[in-house]
């Protein structure tokens, strides 16, 4: 057993690269949202507006990430790389991100003001050039069966960074839009850079043979790919908007930010810890566990009365998503051949790309009881383990 595992190596320099890239696409993330109603009120902009702005871009998304997915997927046919999708996208979207807050300066003009709204859009679009054909090398790091062991180093990091958003959000406030937003493009050049470094044209496997893809692809399991995006994206979002709210109305003594950090500094302690044990149980069954546990735990945040209640459910959520956030992309992977990696990653995403769109709507809906908000994210959870549940017939 310890020799087969030893023939069966994880290249851990280029997934740490890909983790460079993940947690600077989360920070870049956290970065926006926070600022994003105080740009578009400074120029006049109706604060619902950031609402419309998310339905839009996800909107959009949800065309775009699997289109460059299957770019990406011709460019490693053709020239034998993704790098150089993914160098543009990460140079672009960069250029972008450092010149959304100089608007403020320029931007006072009646007519110029509409500059922002347009740079936003932009620099939303040109984060999805990147983000399926980067993750999709995951792939070439790890044979299919150790794919959830590698992805949780890309789970530590992106919960560290989504952690910033709760705990350290004055701070961000702090440095002022021009500093945060150039720091946040710096970090995406870096991680690239990183990513380069490291070699991302390596692969731990030999490329299938011609004609798998053929044989292999199914439309049945391209829709489940999208259906896990869906559910698991927006159980997720539905979680953390109900989460708040339940402790303002119930609990007023708790420290509603200190838990939601808890939420994520969880996720990230627990990823290498249920990355092994995913490896052990197989990655079905694990997000299949996952996915059902977080259905009963989002259900249970109406019970929570105390601070110490919350912060254990929130520990608890933050452990239990580890599992689902490991195997997401090595899901999406394996109902695809390897040739259309691009494609499997990009429809994981823009069916997460449809959740935000539906979650902005229940957003500008109105006021919605929370409990409602939990009855809809379990369902969520509950359906993307019902497509994966269905997904074993249809692996490639």
């Amino acid at each position: 057993m310890v020799k087969g595992r030893r023939a069966r190596p994880i290249l851990w320099a280029q997934v740490w690269g890909l983790a460079a890239v993940q947690g600077a696409i989360t920070l870049a993330w956290v970065v926006y949202n926070l600022y994003l109603v105080d740009l578009l009120t400074s120029l006049g902009f109706p604060q619902g507006w950031a609402i419309g702005l998310l339905i839009v871009e996800n909107g959009l998304a949800m065309i775009t990430e699997p289109l460059m997915g299957v770019f990406s997927d011709r460019l490693q046919h053709q020239i034998g790389t993704r790098f150089p999708l993914i160098s543009l996208g990460v140079i672009l979207a960069a250029g972008l991100f450092v010149g959304i807050p100089t608007v403020l300066v320029w931007g006072q003009n009646a007519v110029l003001r509409w500059m922002l709204p347009l740079l936003l859009v932009a620099w939303a679009l040109a984060m999805t050039l990147f983000r399926s054909p980067a993750l999709s090398l995951l792939g070439r790091y790890a044979f299919q069966t150790d794919l959830p062991q590698a992805a949780s180093i890309l789970t530590l990091v992106g919960g560290l960074a989504g952690a910033m958003a709760p705990l350290a959000n004055q701070f961000i406030l702090d440095l002022g839009p021009l500093l945060a937003f150039a720091m946040g493009s710096l970090l995406l050049l870096l991680a690239m850079v990183v990513l380069r470094w490291a070699g991302p044209n390596r692969s731990v496997a030999l490329p299938t043979s011609p004609g798998f893809n053929a044989k292999s692809l199914s439309w049945v399991g391209l829709t489940l790919v999208f259906g896990v995006g869906l559910g698991t994206t927006l159980g997720f979002r539905l979680m953390l908007t109900t989460f708040p709210i339940l402790l303002q109305q119930r609990v007023a003594e708790a420290r509603v930010a200190g838990t939601l950090g808890m939420i994520f500094v969880a996720l990230a302690l627990a990823a290498i810890p249920t990355g092994a044990l995913a490896n052990r149980l197989g990655n079905q069954r694990a997000m299949v566990l996952g996915l059902g546990m977080m259905a009963i735990f989002t259900l249970s945040l109406v019970a929570v009365q105390t601070p110490s209640q919350g912060l254990a459910l929130a520990a608890l959520l933050g452990a239990t998503f580890s599992l689902v956030a490991n195997g997401s992309v090595p899901f999406a992977l394996s109902l695809v051949p390897p040739e259309k990696a691009g494609l499997g990653t990009g429809l994981y995403f823009s069916g997460g790309a449809l959740a935000l769109c539906v979650w902005g709507g229940l957003l500008s809906a109105g006021e919605v009881a929370a409990w409602l908000y939990a009855g809809l994210g379990a369902l969520a959870f509950l359906l993307a383990g019902v497509c994966v549940g269905q997904s074993r017939r249809y692996r490639c």
